[in-house]
């Protein structure tokens, strides 16, 4: 007699929750036990992991190609001189603050970019990023175009303290916010984005509203992309404008996504994966790199548009983040 039975998870799956929770751990334990430039690394890594699932989310869900996320990058890098240096905010308080603004300030930015369509967008959503740049770089009361050193903001703090608290915040950025993903994706909340990804007629037929799915995406993406800009210059312990607002930061974003795979929850892990083992390979030869990191996404866009990930799911079927139903079957003997 057969059976049928309606599951999400696979052996695969199963076997990556138990790996993904005892790396959340190792990586939780560095600071007891690793070196310093260790501890820079996999919290970068963790940085850059977290502003690609928000692009992806933004592109590879909502359908919002957005060219200008270094203008909420840059907001929560200033967020560290408004509301730690002026207002003596403690700096890792500043992180999650820096998040509130982000999403305040991605309402206005949305009303008028969301007036765009295609690559309009894109262009406009690159506009107002230079925008911002542009304001930032003329106002004297934030050291204008020169930028400032942080460093006073955490003064008295000790450094090992410092870098795992850079590190644990990474953590919860980058891995939380996969989870966080991934937990979407499997609500009505994540078919309806699913839906407005595959069709926008075909979702609005089907009752979805399509503005306020993208409104959601957008600010959710503006305010952990602020979070992240605050860490990463945490870290960097001085802020300028063309560094903040650097396009660096979208581009970096679209590297891991397209070269992961861009609709995927593994796709920017995989993409980051590739990127800092790209960067870490040839760090001897200086801007090198970027030609090479340029190369390689040009050749996966034309013989991979899935990805590397994309790659691996067409010939194994691999999913570590499953989120749609899948019907088995087991033939039983009846006595």
């Amino acid at each position: 007699m057969n059976t049928h039975r309606v599951t999400r998870a696979t052996r695969l799956s199963l076997a990556a929750a138990v790996v993904g929770v005892g790396c959340v751990l190792l990586v939780a334990s560095m600071p007891w036990w690793a070196e310093r430039s260790s501890l820079r690394l996999v919290t970068e890594f963790l940085c850059i992991l977290a502003l690609g699932q928000m692009w992806n989310l933004l592109a590879g869900y909502g359908g919002l190609a957005s060219m200008g996320q270094q203008a909420f990058v840059g907001l929560g890098a200033y967020c560290l001189v408004v509301l730690g240096l002026k207002l003596g905010v403690p700096a890792f308080w500043v992180v999650p603050l820096a998040g509130l603004v982000g999403a305040l300030v991605a309402v206005p930015t949305a009303l008028v970019v969301f007036r765009l369509r295609g690559a309009y967008f894109a262009i406009g959503t690159w506009v107002v990023a230079e925008v911002f740049r542009l304001v930032i770089a003329n106002l004297p009361q934030v050291s204008g175009g020169s930028g400032l050193s942080i460093a006073p903001l955490l003064r008295g703090m000790d450094v090992e303290l410092r870098d795992a608290w850079s590190l644990w915040l990474a953590l919860a950025l980058g891995a939380g916010g996969t989870l966080a993903l991934y937990a979407l994706l499997r609500s009505r909340w994540g078919l309806a984005l699913t839906a407005v990804r595959d069709s926008e007629p075909a979702s609005e037929s089907l009752g979805v509203s399509v503005p306020r799915i993208k409104w959601a995406v957008y600010i959710a993406a503006g305010g952990a992309a602020a979070m992240t800009g605050a860490l990463l210059f945490i870290t960097k312990l001085r802020v300028s404008p063309d560094a903040a607002f650097s396009m660096e930061w979208t581009t970096l974003m679209f590297f891991t996504v397209v070269i992961g795979g861009i609709g995927t929850l593994e796709g920017p892990l995989v993409g980051a994966l590739a990127y800092f083992a790209l960067r870490e390979a040839l760090s001897d030869q200086g801007s090198g790199y970027l030609i090479v990191l340029g190369a390689v996404t040009v050749a996966v866009m034309l013989w991979a548009p899935g990805g590397l990930w994309g790659l691996l799911t067409q010939r194994w079927d691999l999913h570590l983040f499953p989120v749609r139903r899948r019907v088995t079957s087991r033939t039983t003997i009846s006595p």
